[in-house]
């Protein structure tokens, strides 16, 4: 069968977090019924979160069924020859009311090992942030496994880490290993390899409704830590109307695009691209279809889709595997 090649969009699959909130709805007009909602996954391959696609004729079709009918059609040729059936990335909102956990992501190899999964290398952009929010990211000076386990131990685990204050448009990338927690009053959107794997270290001793404590992974993570200092702060360009770099590794490349006007897209059917709506409205015209979308709107233009025109006035995340 033809594979229909449009934009997409898919049913966000939202998550309660015991760190949740409700912005998701406030700021980015998500369906949430919670008020602790902590994450919208925008598009997931994650086993039981397969994202459903919400729009056009595949509506009700989910990624995976896509990708298994027309691989290189949706993922695209260099990123099919790359990782065969499988969608590489997950894409997220989220809401942090109060601290996330302090924790780190294991790289490939051990995440192969141990989990058969993807390690975690991810990106965050701060779409909204509260006065005097902050975020935790690494050491503040090198350290080692025997100096993190005491400090550990004596609950004074912040003393060692580095605590970075960030306003809205600062953007971190975050490679496996490297120790992190998203503080209060944040919305962030979140690009990362998918996976869901997570080494908790220290929850500030928060329990849960039934009065439990969360699970940490204070093993696991002795080998998977970097305890080197590491510079995670991304400076980036803001000229309208371009694509401008902010983070290219192996896994992905994401640019931000202002939007104000019109731009004229093509491009090769090498990979898919993502659009992450951070600001504003725009449409999308393709085949004289005009597709319309907002602040919080996650789009997928499958590979095969070559050429279209963008107009509006937006901020715009662009996703794409190079």
């Amino acid at each position: 069968m033809k594979f229909e090649s449009y934009p997409l969009q898919f049913d966000p699959i939202l998550k309660e977090r015991i760190w949740g909130g409700e912005k998701l709805r406030t700021e980015l007009n998500k369906p949430i019924t919670s008020p602790i909602t902590g994450e919208s996954w925008e598009l997931s391959s994650v086993e039981g979160y397969v994202s459903i696609v919400s729009n056009g004729v595949l509506k009700g079709k989910s990624l995976l069924e896509l990708i298994e009918n027309h691989p290189e059609e949706v993922l695209g040729t260099s990123v099919y020859n790359k990782f065969g059936k499988q969608f590489p990335l997950l894409f997220k909102y989220l809401d942090a009311k109060t601290d996330l956990s302090i924790q780190l992501h294991p790289n490939d190899e051990l995440a192969q090992k141990r989990h058969n999964s993807f390690g975690k290398t991810e990106m965050w952009f701060i779409m909204q942030a509260d006065e005097n929010a902050r975020i935790i990211l690494g050491f503040k000076e090198k350290s080692n496994a025997q100096e993190y386990v005491a400090h550990l131990r004596n609950k004074t685990l912040l003393d060692l880490l580095e605590e970075v204050k960030v306003k809205t448009g600062d953007v971190f990338f975050l490679e496996t290993g490297t120790v992190h927690a998203i503080g209060a009053g944040l919305v962030v959107a979140e690009i990362q390899q998918t996976s869901d794997i997570t080494y908790r270290l220290y929850d500030f001793d928060r329990v849960d409704a039934e009065g439990n404590l969360r699970e940490l992974h204070i093993d696991l993570a002795l080998d998977a830590i970097n305890y080197d200092k590491v510079e995670t702060h991304k400076a980036y360009a803001k000229e309208t109307n371009k694509s401008n770099e902010m983070v290219n590794c192996p896994y992905f490349t994401t640019n931000y695009l202002p939007l104000d006007g019109t731009i004229k897209v093509s491009k090769t059917s090498e990979s898919f691209t993502v659009y992450m709506c951070t600001e504003g409205t725009f449409q999308l015209e393709c085949d004289k279809v005009i597709c319309c979308y907002k602040k919080g709107d996650t789009v997928l233009i499958p590979a095969a889709l070559n050429n279209y025109t963008l107009f509006g006035k937006a901020a715009l995340l662009e996703i794409y595997i190079s």
